[in-house]
């Protein structure tokens, strides 16, 4: 730091070489400033262009780690795989001296300790992101396992079908192939839906269901009202945001309390969970049926509280 006292300054009146050196150092000042300016302009431009959505995911990962899963590709038949989060204890560790070894973990397929428990995902993000609060407290007591639905995570398929009794139909394979014969499937909206056609399907295989925010079919009639009432043209408007005033009004739909993020997070979130877009909405497209397609299924498990009324509530919408 340069300090000038009293005298020195009005002793520059009689040593005009003062003020050349003056000029370099307020120069060297203003240099020194303006490389600060930018250098943290340019940290902020490095910090806005990391994605904070996916910039979590590698904590996420470590954090279920911790509650005793993780993520597990499975080929469900060919051209067909699906993600899906699994408990640890089900997986071998790759063996590193053998020569046909790879880097995959390997499913194990032993018997089931504690009861198992599918969670199956909404359609505005992947199975851990809607789950991963969930998972901590039902691992303790349950085998919890987490898909990935087709088109969503890492989750694909080359086949045309479209259809929740399609995407089913691949859950219920992936499961099986992994030794689970029975389970307890919690579905959320758009998986509450495949949820149900699992439990109609497959009632031997599904013990019982629990379900948030969905309904049994999605026929033409509902659809329509349903986005008249929420003022959307389509079900890809509300369900497939393009923009941040678009991602919030599926938030402020889909959340149950009044929810507030930022903008940059918003965009993020659009990034990431929102790839696939033509997959996607060919798969919303394939939800639509008319009512006349549509059978109440006589479920063999045991119907409790809210399911009683859903069923007699989709009965007189479907008469």
């Amino acid at each position: 730091m340069l300090t000038f006292n009293a005298n020195t300054t009005h002793s520059n009146q009689h040593q005009p070489w003062i003020f050349p050196c003056l000029k370099t150092l307020s120069c060297s000042a203003h240099q020194s400033h303006t490389h600060k300016r930018k250098t943290r302009t340019r940290k902020n431009r490095q910090v806005e262009m990391v994605n904070l959505v996916a910039a979590q995911k590698p904590l996420l990962l470590c954090l279920m780690k911790m509650a005793g899963i993780r993520p597990h590709t499975i080929e469900i038949e060919p051209g067909t795989v699906m993600n899906i989060w699994v408990p640890c204890e089900t997986l071998k560790k790759p063996n590193k001296k053998s020569e046909k070894s790879t880097t995959e973990y390997q499913i194990t397929k032993p018997k089931p300790t504690k009861p198992v428990v599918i969670l199956v995902h909404g359609f505005a993000a992947e199975g851990i992101v809607t789950w991963q609060f969930q998972v901590g407290s039902l691992a303790k007591k349950y085998s919890v396992y987490v898909p990935d639905l087709l088109f969503f995570g890492g989750s694909t398929t080359n086949s045309p079908d479209r259809s929740p009794t399609f995407q089913a139909e691949c859950l219920l394979k992936g499961l099986r192939k992994m030794g689970i014969e029975r389970c307890t499937v919690v579905g959320f909206s758009y998986g509450g839906m495949v949820a149900f056609k699992m439990a109609e399907m497959y009632p031997e295989f599904v013990e019982a269901v629990v379900i948030s925010g969905s309904i049994l079919a999605m026929t033409d009639s509902i659809s329509n009202e349903t986005l008249e009432s929420l003022g959307f043209s389509s079900s890809a408007q509300l369900l497939l945001p393009n923009t941040v005033k678009e991602c919030k009004a599926l938030l402020k739909v889909a959340a149950h309390k009044k929810l507030w993020f930022p903008n940059r997070l918003h965009r993020d979130f659009l990034e990431v969970m929102f790839n696939n877009r033509k997959e996607r909405a060919e798969l919303l497209e394939g939800l639509v049926v008319t009512n006349k397609d549509v059978a109440i299924p006589k479920f063999p498990q045991v119907l409790l509280g809210n399911f009683i009324e859903l069923i007699s509530q989709a009965q007189k919408v479907f008469k």
